[in-house]
């Protein structure tokens, strides 16, 4: 208990250092702001900016730039979009700049592409403000998705990430690599963006359902980046960073599931090379293969502190939990007061 207490008011200093807690911030909060990470989009922004500021007469429309070099920043601002900058290259950088610097009751995120129809925007923010929602997903794939994007390994890609992720988190999310979202002040107060490139959808949707938060689906249209305009997705690379991602985050999360199923692998090895040894000292009283011996030992004991790390690191995610629980409530309390 006094562990407890002394977590919580740790937890309560560093927040009210910041000002949630008491409802001081040094701007005003808006009721709905629009978050678009841009590089060299100047064939779709002016559209996005555009469609964003229809569906949304009241929002405020950030475009974020990532040291584009063609007209991009020119052709937001001449839409109506406030402007501003990363400068620290990847997709994932620039989410973590305009986490940090938006104040928000609800959050639009969506791709400066144009290839997300922002009139689905209002039902999705509608879900955050009136419905609770933590994390509202554009779901593409269980409509145009793979009639429309002309790129199959990326069809493949996102079917192998949902796949992964709803098997090894045990949960149903329709779009994991979705760029249109939207998202709660809680949710993205209390998100810790480690990912720098477009790994981060992968982040923000395994660290909403590790966390029990609020999650709701809305099919949207997807169209193809229109012609002219480039994505920046590399397939292959920017997929193996996807894949590892998962895997990392599935440790961190998970270390019982992904230490324990270690120990059984290394358990399962030693018993196979120890099964032969083993018989052929009964049949003989002699052990024939003492290298062999050794090596199941040292396995062995691999798997022992395998299944001892999971316990360990279990003990401390389920302490990270419940301080992530006393930051939620906190962060929270900020959004309340204003409201």
């Amino acid at each position: 208990m006094r562990l407890q207490a002394a977590a919580s008011f740790i937890l309560w200093k560093d927040v009210a250092h910041t000002g949630i807690t008491t409802g001081k911030l040094d701007k005003e909060m808006d009721k709905i702001a629009v978050l678009v990470p841009c590089y060299n989009e100047e064939k779709t922004i002016a559209k996005v900016v555009a469609d964003a500021r229809k569906a949304l007469p009241d929002a405020v429309v950030y475009v974020y730039d990532n040291n584009s070099t063609d007209r991009t920043v020119e052709l937001a601002r001449e839409a109506g979009a406030i402007v501003r900058y990363e400068h620290m290259q990847g997709k994932g950088n620039v989410i973590r700049r305009m986490f940090r610097e938006i104040e928000a009751e609800c959050y639009i995120m969506v791709d400066g592409d144009d290839t997300y129809p922002m009139e689905y925007a209002g039902e999705m923010a509608d879900k955050v403000l009136h419905h609770n929602a933590d994390m509202v997903v554009g779901d593409r794939l269980s409509s145009t998705y793979f009639t429309e994007n002309k790129r199959p390994f990326h069809n493949f890609g996102n079917t192998i990430v949902r796949s992964s992720i709803n098997r090894l988190f045990h949960c149903e999310i329709k779009d994991i690599m979705t760029g249109f979202r939207a998202f709660s002040y809680g949710f993205v107060k209390t998100f810790p963006v480690l990912s720098t490139g477009f790994e981060i959808e992968t982040e923000m949707t395994i660290h909403a359902v590790y966390n029990n938060m609020q999650i709701e689906n809305v099919i949207v249209d997807y169209r193809d980046r229109p012609e002219g305009s480039e994505s920046k997705l590399n397939t292959f690379s920017d997929g193996f960073k996807v894949l590892h991602t998962i895997m990392k985050l599935y440790r961190d999360y998970k270390p019982m599931e992904f230490f324990g199923l270690c120990s059984f692998i290394l358990a399962i090895i030693a018993v196979i090379l120890f099964v032969p040894i083993l018989i052929a000292y009964i049949e003989t009283g002699l052990v024939l293969r003492f290298p062999t011996l050794f090596v199941c030992g040292f396995i062995g004991l691999a798997a022992i502190q395998s299944l001892f790390a999971g316990l360990i690191l279990s003990n401390m995610a389920l302490k990270n939990r419940r301080d992530f629980e006393y930051r939620l409530m906190l962060v929270t309390r900020r959004v309340n007061k204003v409201e």
